[in-house]
């Protein structure tokens, strides 16, 4: 499959790129600092862009079958309006180019997914991470209203632990205390949504197996 990834400097994303190569996936990242990409990327096509750009996404969009977007701030609790901005270029360049498959990442807490966040993240996300969230809510609305093959992937607490293989996925999960996943992990549940059909225009959680 021809994939475009966006967000494959950060943590997560560096992990869903080089899976998507180690399954053969014809790989095109547009990145904005080349130097961030992981060791083992050479075969991933690269373009040099922001997803603010809308041109520079059309462009990326253009010949692919489907897009992974991993974008993110990484730890900044600034968010620059980097979501809002990134994911209508995303929808409407892949409507434009005809491209129906999105996995996007989101965060747990935002939209639908608040419903199982227990207090303790509930408090951090309605104080010190309000206007990341609030960004990313208004991404996410254009993602929904969209007319693509979205699937939107709520990862709890992201960790930098190996991958396990070991995760529970769902529309709803019964989560406890400081629910954490590792990146790895994530990344290689979103290269696995491209060709699956479970969680089509719906939101999926990812923790790791209790």
């Amino acid at each position: 499959m021809r994939v475009l990834i966006l967000g494959a400097t950060g943590g997560t994303g560096r992990s869903a790129l080089l899976e998507a190569l180690a399954r053969g996936h014809d790989v095109t990242v547009l990145v904005r600092d080349r130097s961030r990409l992981p060791p083992g990327s050479e075969k991933a096509t690269l373009r040099d862009g922001d997803a603010r750009d809308a041109e520079a996404v059309a462009s990326a969009v253009r010949n692919q079958d489907a897009v992974i977007s991993v974008l993110g701030i990484g730890k900044s609790l600034k968010p620059d309006g980097l979501i809002a901005a990134a994911a209508p270029n995303i929808v409407q360049a892949m409507d434009r180019a005809g491209v129906r498959r999105l996995v996007f990442t989101s965060a747990f807490g935002v939209g639908e997914s608040m419903r199982d966040v227990p207090l303790l993240p509930r408090i951090m996300m309605a104080t010190m991470l309000r206007k990341i969230y609030a960004d990313k809510n208004i991404g996410e609305e254009a993602v929904r209203k969209s007319a693509v093959d979205w699937t939107i992937v709520y990862p709890t607490m992201l960790t930098d632990k190996p991958g396990t293989g070991r995760v529970r996925t769902g529309e709803r999960l019964p989560l406890r205390g400081m629910p954490m996943v590792s990146r790895a992990d994530v990344g290689a549940y979103l290269v696995s949504q491209l060709d699956a059909r479970d969680y089509i225009r719906k939101g999926v959680l990812i923790a790791q197996t209790a």
